[in-house]
């Protein structure tokens, strides 16, 4: 079972559901937390991209175990995580291509805050391999 991450109160819950969704199906769950480099175009950005990588994925990897720690507590070690480096969707649907769920929040930290799905949560639903469950907070 996959679970999209990100440390927004739907992640969290989506989390704890996808938690207790993998103890009644004697699963494991592997969530996921995915970030970019906001800015790839033209030398100047492509140069600081490199300079800034590893401080950045230790910074992700930070959050996601924050993330993980907010939601499960205790019991944040009886998951994995991985941190990529990618779009959300992008490393959510990779992610999924051998999994028999994939838990997503109905919305993240985008700047959209009235809607009631989000981006990836969109994405997710129409394009991953596997069935999705969007968990509301």
């Amino acid at each position: 079972m996959v679970v999209g991450i990100d440390g927004s109160p739907a992640s969290v819950k989506a989390l704890r559901w996808a938690v207790e969704e993998a103890r009644l199906r004697g699963a494991t769950v592997r969530a996921v937390y995915a970030w970019s480099f906001p800015f790839r175009d033209g030398e100047i950005a492509h140069l600081a991209a490199e300079a800034a990588h590893d401080a950045l994925q230790q910074e992700a990897e930070q959050s996601a175990q924050n993330a993980v720690r907010q939601a499960l507590g205790a019991d944040a070690d009886a998951i994995e995580c991985v941190v990529t480096e990618d779009s959300p969707a992008q490393a959510l649907t990779q992610a999924a291509r051998d999994a028999d769920l994939l838990v997503v929040g109905s919305r993240g930290r985008g700047g959209f805050a009235g809607l009631l799905l989000g981006s990836v949560s969109s994405q997710c639903a129409q394009h991953a391999p596997c069935p999705v469950v969007i968990v509301r907070p």
